[in-house]
């Protein structure tokens, strides 16, 4: 892994790296934020999954997370949303190509050369931060949009590598929505069996997820009905899921409203992953 930037932050480092992916045959670009009990010995890892149009550094600026990072002794990792650089597959369009990787396995011509998303974190990444830096094997996952659908479908298809999840205005049911079948499409080809995979309403009801969720969503979301959020809550309904689901009232879709609310998602996870670390006490 290269540096490529560097930045003293309430105690701890916010570093950006540069390293090699075999699941995407690309260099990519993370950045991570390790707080100062770091240097100490391994910290739990939360997961941050960005949005459409994001690269890594929208939420390293904009989501006001490393304060509370830092107070709670867990380190932060922001990957990029999409693989880019010379010879990668992109449309015209902002919702499809680079910066619009969905998180998923690409098995379509001329996406899969490249957008191999859902195994670069789950396999290629998280390998790559586990073997070079103080991170222990407690982890958790959370995102925005098309990241909040990212979160939610990594963590409940691989409960071995996650203890908690929680979202920001997910894309709950791409399957059924403008934001999300345009894209499974493209990747995944037109047999739609194959898109269930990576619908977090779908995975929950066949499912289910080994602890509790908590998802914030704003009223006043300009997107709202590409979200689905009622799938979402109808599933938690009927599997009787343990889950937080909160409307909260005027907030939209921007970084605005995840900055709100960062401080209640990073200790509601610390809380999960320093409970693991202490054997579950």
């Amino acid at each position: 892994m290269k540096i490529v930037s560097q930045n003293k932050c309430f105690g701890g480092e916010l570093t950006v790296f540069r390293h090699d992916s075999d699941s995407c045959g690309t260099e990519m670009n993370f950045g991570i934020y390790l707080p100062p009990q770091a240097q100490s010995g391994p910290v739990p890892l939360l997961w941050y999954l960005s949005g459409l149009t994001c690269t890594h550094e929208n939420a390293m600026t904009k989501g006001g997370m490393q304060q509370h990072a830092a107070h709670h002794g867990i380190a932060l990792i922001f990957p990029d949303t999409s693989p880019r650089g010379e010879g990668v597959a992109d449309d015209d369009s902002y919702d499809l190509g680079m910066g619009a990787g969905f998180y998923v396995n690409a098995t379509q011509a001329p996406w899969k050369a490249h957008f191999q998303m859902y195994d670069y974190i789950v396999k290629d990444l998280r390998a790559a931060v586990q073997a070079e830096l103080p991170i222990s094997a407690n982890h958790g996952i959370t995102g925005h949009s098309m990241g909040g659908h990212g979160a939610l479908t990594i963590a409940i298809r691989n409960p071995d590598l996650f203890q908690s999840v929680s979202a920001f205005a997910p894309i709950a049911n791409p399957t059924r929505s403008d934001w999300g079948r345009k894209q499974l499409s493209s990747y995944l080809g037109d047999d739609e069996s194959t898109w269930a995979d990576y619908d977090a309403s779908i995975l929950l009801q066949e499912r289910g997820w080994q602890g509790d969720i908590l998802i914030d969503q704003g009223t006043n979301d300009q997107f709202l009905d590409l979200l689905c959020p009622q799938a979402l809550s109808d599933v938690i309904s009927r599997r009787r899921q343990p889950a937080v689901l909160r409307m909260q009232e005027g907030y939209d879709h921007s970084y605005f409203f995840v900055s709100t609310f960062a401080a209640d998602h990073v200790a509601w996870h610390a809380e999960r992953l320093n409970g693991a670390a202490n054997g579950g006490a």
